[in-house]
């Protein structure tokens, strides 16, 4: 099966960054410990006139591993006593998630 990355970009305000990477850092610490996890990078915007300043990206070995690692993720929020809608509503953070696939080279 081929690599599938996921790509979560957000607009975080500055008054909930440190609470954001917190949680992020949280997150992929469960992440990194699942089946066919690869490895993970995140990403803070330096400059330019994008409109994401933080990014998160994951390499699974394939998309079979998503719904375990999902779940995982949600039992420590969970655990955590974190609802990351309610966060996201309640700081005011936009999120653009998905999984990618690399195109072939031709």
């Amino acid at each position: 099966m081929p690599i599938v990355y996921r790509i979560d970009k957000f607009v975080v305000p500055e008054a909930a960054r440190e609470e954001f990477w917190r949680h992020v850092h949280r997150t992929h610490g469960i992440l990194r410990g699942q089946t066919g996890f690869l490895d993970d990078t995140l990403l803070e915007r330096l400059s330019g006139p994008g409109r994401f300043n933080a990014v998160t990206v994951i390499r699974w070995s394939s998309a079979d591993d998503l719904p375990a690692a999902r779940a995982a993720a949600e039992a420590g929020h969970r655990a955590a006593g974190f609802n990351p809608a309610e966060f996201f509503n309640r700081a005011g953070i936009e999120a653009d998630v998905a999984n990618y696939g690399e195109v072939p080279r031709s």
